[in-house]
């Protein structure tokens, strides 16, 4: 199957480095991140899982809880995580999916046959709380993920969940937002007291209403 924006993340239970999990459950009210790797002991994936344990402290600010997947066993993943901790200098807390039988690669369509017929690529996915899909990125095996720019992309996505903004190219947290076409002009200064600009009548700017 094929998951496409706006879908409905599937839920599904697996073995996973720290025991048996419900997606859902696990996920409870939070946003969720599920990333998936190739496969266990490969250099670019131990620098992304280093990163993601690197990174536990703004994952959490935001509330959202981290998932990878990876095509081997639960036990390899155990050993992997011990060189991730020695060679990243970190500690991996998240649970890490053992998908031997690629039921949740093929649940999520991580399986790319023309890049490869067996392994997944790196797919990653940000789930909102009411377990809808709000991103999609797809990296070969080759590139390592910024994850600078995915919390960049759950900063807008939660921003934009709340307020009617969107928010412009290479945006970062606490500058100005775009105010979306459906809210008319003259109706910003009461929705967004903080003051506007009028680029264009289709292009309207006001500060981050959030901070």
């Amino acid at each position: 199957m094929s998951i496409r924006l706006g879908d409905t993340a599937p839920n599904f239970q697996s073995n996973t480095s720290i025991g048996e999990i419900d997606f859902y459950d696990y996920l409870g009210d939070n946003w969720g991140v599920l990333f998936s790797h190739p496969a266990d002991y490969t250099p670019v994936c131990t620098t992304e899982l280093g990163r993601t344990a690197a990174l536990k402290g703004e994952f959490e600010k935001r509330n959202v809880k981290v998932l990878a997947i990876s095509v081997d066993s639960a036990e390899s993943h155990k050993g992997w995580i011990n060189d991730i901790n020695e060679t990243q200098n970190t500690s991996v807390e998240f649970p890490i999916i053992a998908d031997p039988d690629r039921t949740v690669a093929n649940l999520y369509d991580m399986i790319h046959p023309n890049a490869s017929e067996t392994l997944t690529v790196r797919s990653l996915f940000v789930i909102s709380p009411d377990k809808k899909v709000k991103l999609i990125i797809s990296y070969p095996a080759s590139t390592g993920r910024n994850f600078n720019e995915v919390l960049r992309v759950i900063d807008s996505l939660q921003l934009t969940a709340n307020y009617s903004v969107a928010t412009p190219a290479d945006w970062q947290d606490g500058e100005d937002v775009i105010v979306v076409n459906s809210i008319k002009t003259g109706d910003i200064p009461e929705k967004f007291p903080k003051g506007h600009t009028v680029v264009r009548p289709y292009l309207r700017t006001t500060p981050q209403p959030n901070k």
